[in-house]
């Protein structure tokens, strides 16, 4: 395949184009009411490996409590954490935090409005920069996502493969050349709305597609066999159990996950890989071994919950039992709560759905 660069296409014609669609089909997002550079921050960290249709509740919700720099600079980690929770990828919020207490006490809370400065930040790679740069500041920036690759792979029939992190060079280095100057705030988004909208990763949109007379694949046939993308490393299953420990009481007991490694600082049902579903002898035992409990009564699994990261999948059978007491063997705490008192705490989503079905019984 013939790599097509920016100089084989009408540039003029490819920017009034893509602008003047973007301007008349731009969704109605709660991040485009104004460019401030806050709200376009909060709003790309969200969108990170995450729908459009999921952010924007949760993108309203945070916006209430930490309106402003300032705001999400004094919470506390809990508070941010729980703002969060349901969305993943939790370090996106611990990071964001980080990055704006830096602007606070480094820019007086004015977010850096050059490359070099914005992307010293913490969590803020080459996309983030150029979307807050050229959203909010109308800098001619590049911002490189997965619907800018796919597009400009089929304008500009680019074949490597858009999974490896040194292709993104590639297409920044075009995007140099072909961004609007004039207007790169609409340009760039012009570009990701056409990614998601119209120039789909399957069965693309060709026939209502503002730039088809500049596009290279339409052009040879070829916009179902770009972009390129090797597939990544299937998710390894991991069995898991997960206990609604109880006391007389009717207190629960949860713990707090350590601060470093997967869904870090959430709080959670004790759990535990097992290797055997439904071995009594295998759960008594693990509860005894991780969180000092000796369970008096304890029930067959009440809820299979299937819960896929990138890289792994719990498949978590849920069990109940009664306890006196808890007394860890973890550095990580522990706490009995009420069920009113569970609403106060992060959970991941597979530990929310224990609190739905099994204890609200939703």
């Amino acid at each position: 395949m013939e790599l097509r660069c920016t100089e084989q296409i009408n540039i003029q014609a490819f920017r009034s184009q893509l602008v003047s669609w973007f301007y008349h089909n731009q969704r109605d997002l709660p991040w485009r009411e104004n460019r401030d550079p806050y709200r376009v921050w909060v709003s790309e960290i969200m969108l990170q490996q995450t729908r459009v249709d999921t952010v924007i509740p949760f993108y309203l919700n945070f916006m209430r409590q930490f309106p402003t720099l300032t705001a999400l600079a004094d919470a506390t980690e809990d508070e941010i954490l729980k703002a969060w929770e349901g969305l993943g990828y939790y370090s996106r919020v611990r990071n964001l935090q980080t990055a704006v207490r830096e602007v606070v006490s480094e820019y007086a809370g004015v977010v850096p409005n050059t490359r070099e400065e914005i992307s010293s930040l913490k969590g803020v790679g080459p996309y983030t920069a150029g979307a807050i740069l050229s959203i909010a500041y109308s800098k001619a920036e590049p911002a490189v996502d997965g619907n800018v690759m796919r597009v400009l792979s089929r304008v500009l029939l680019i074949d490597e493969d858009i999974a490896k992190a040194k292709t993104r060079k590639t297409f920044e280095n075009e995007l140099y050349q072909l961004i609007d100057p004039e207007d790169p705030s609409a340009f760039n988004q012009g570009l990701m709305e056409l990614g998601a909208l119209v120039c789909t990763p399957t069965s693309p949109g060709c026939l209502l597609c503002p730039v088809q007379s500049e596009c290279g694949a339409y052009k040879q046939g070829l916009q179902n066999e770009l972009p390129v993308k090797s597939k990544k490393k299937k998710a390894i299953p991991k069995q898991m159990a997960a206990f609604i420990v109880k006391n007389k009481k009717g207190q629960f007991l949860i713990e707090k996950r350590s601060e470093k490694g997967l869904l870090a600082g959430l709080w959670q049902f004790p759990n535990f890989e097992i290797f055997q579903a439904d071995s009594k002898q295998e759960l008594e035992q693990g509860l005894k071994a991780e969180y000092g409990i000796n369970a008096y009564t304890y029930s067959d699994s009440v809820q299979k919950i299937e819960h896929v990261f990138s890289h792994i999948i719990w498949n978590i059978n849920v069990y109940e039992a009664e306890a006196e007491e808890a007394i860890t063997t973890k550095e990580t705490p522990l706490r009995w709560v009420t069920e009113a008192e569970l609403e106060t705490f992060a959970f991941p989503v597979s530990h929310q759905k224990i609190i739905t079905h099994s204890i609200r019984g939703e």
